[in-house]
């Protein structure tokens, strides 16, 4: 049976495909010149995956993206609500 194992595609943790999909919008961003409603387009895709788990205010989500010579950081600070709003498992 592990024979077909060989053949099935690895999962990979959702955090980890997240970050390698942001490192390609990055790069991609960097090289094309970039697109000015790239902050914005990030923003929802990220408040989406945040409401998956969290009830949160999208005014709580705040992303900036800072450039310098070598390298792009993408800063996000979401205000989380206590435990008390957190969407329970069905």
């Amino acid at each position: 049976m592990k024979r077909f194992n060989f053949f099935r595609a690895k999962r990979v943790p959702p955090a980890s495909a997240a970050r390698d999909r942001l490192q390609l919008l990055l790069q991609h961003e960097r090289g094309v010149g970039g697109d000015p409603n790239l902050i914005l387009v990030l923003r929802e895709e990220i408040l989406k995956a945040i409401a998956k788990h969290v009830d949160v205010a999208s005014d709580k989500v705040r992303v900036a993206m800072r450039r310098e010579d070598l390298m792009s950081t993408l800063e996000v600070e979401v205000d989380l609500p206590g435990a008390v709003g957190a969407k329970q498992a069905a």
